[in-house]
């Protein structure tokens, strides 16, 4: 046997066994792309008929799925494809009217999201279901259009989950400057005490009258951000201290930016924040309304990207201190310290002028007794 013909038939060989391996083990390739389910479900008119589980009565249900909103998903973002959810299409029969399964198996979110789904078992959102009210993961989070959450900002946490059912304004008579809290607080940094949080950063400038995001700030500045950020660290310690803040301050202003800060205090993405018992709530003030609160140890300017990307910049929590911080303050710890000292020197000038008229009237009192003396004298 020569060479050609040994590699001839070694070819055969290996494409046989493609062939046979593609055979056997059909699920290592993707059956079905998501360009293929948005051939059908990207028209808006797609809809099925079904019975509703508590009147029973007809209702017609929407398939449409917003595509250029689906890209925009958490789960897009991460790489899930349709079927990952939807494990139970398996192939498409393009001969059929509908090239699936009419019904479908529901959407386990737990077969992911594990550690989530053991902190909701003990939630009051899981309670619920003694009394009769099913709560579904979708019903706060939705289906495909899951929102990346990292760099949302407290308004659009809550409006697209919280406010879905519970009305703010109810059962917080307690809490003194309600609306201040909700503007700048996300539920879950009370209702679930126990989740990690931080306080997020956004540069807003006082001139465009809108946040500033981190492609916005790249085109201002004309530099790469990590470029810029990493010569205003310039200890190199990864955290931006007083100093470098003001440095990062001054450019913007050359740069034509009247920026101040805003500041939320939100909770990390951690499964914990399931766990929400009315109960458990934080209802002592004291706990974030003091200088040397937890609840702020973690601070760090927020970079949004266009293609929803997050960029995250530790700073030191004593900016809180020294800087304005609009519609923000947490009693003892966004103080302005240089407000405290000025305040201090009025009270001591204050001070060391009484103190200092008392001193010389005592002085001149035996002066002012003669001079009162000789003028009676004189009469």
């Amino acid at each position: 046997m020569d060479v050609m013909e040994y590699e001839k038939g070694f070819l055969w060989s290996f494409g046989l066994c493609i062939v046979l391996f593609c055979a056997l083990c059909p699920s290592v390739l993707p059956a079905v792309d998501n360009s293929d389910c948005f051939d059908c479900h990207s028209d808006e008119s797609l809809t099925k008929e079904s019975t509703d589980n508590v009147l029973q009565v007809e209702i017609t249900e929407s398939l449409y799925v917003d595509e250029d909103r689906f890209a925009k998903s958490i789960h897009n973002l991460n790489g899930v494809a349709c079927i990952d959810c939807h494990s139970d299409i398996e192939e498409l029969d393009w001969n059929e009217e509908v090239p699936h399964r009419s019904y479908l198996e529901r959407v386990l979110c737990v077969s992911c999201h594990e550690d989530a789904g053991e902190e909701f078992k003990n939630s009051v959102h899981m309670k619920m279901r003694t009394k009769g009210i099913t709560m579904t993961c979708y019903a706060c989070h939705g289906y495909h259009y899951v929102q990346q959450m990292e760099g949302a900002s407290v308004a659009e946490r809550t409006n697209s989950i919280c406010l879905k059912c519970h009305n703010p304004n109810q059962f917080h008579e307690w809490l003194p400057s309600g609306d201040a809290h909700f503007a700048h607080v996300e539920c879950v940094v009370c209702h679930a005490p126990d989740v990690p949080r931080h306080i997020d950063l956004r540069f807003y400038d006082l001139l465009t009258k809108k946040f500033l995001n981190g492609n916005e700030l790249r085109e201002i500045i004309g530099h790469d951000l990590d470029k810029i950020l990493e010569i205003i660290d310039g200890d190199h310690n990864e955290i931006i201290d007083m100093n470098e803040f003001d440095d990062l301050y001054f450019m913007l202003k050359q740069k034509n930016i009247r920026p101040t800060l805003r500041a939320e205090l939100v909770a990390d993405i951690n499964s914990i924040a399931h766990q929400i018992n009315r109960k458990s709530a934080q209802r002592t003030c004291e706990s974030c309304h003091a200088s040397d609160s937890p609840y702020f140890n973690a601070v760090s300017i927020l970079l949004t990207g266009d293609d929803t990307s997050v960029d995250r910049y530790d700073v030191d929590r004593a900016i809180l201190a020294s800087y304005y911080v609009s519609d923000f303050y947490l009693l003892g710890g966004t103080r302005v310290k240089l407000l405290d000292k000025i305040g201090l020197l009025i009270i001591a000038g204050g001070a060391f002028t009484a103190l200092g008229h008392f001193i010389i009237r005592e002085l001149t009192g035996s002066l002012r007794q003669g001079k009162k003396d000789d003028t009676v004298r004189s009469a």
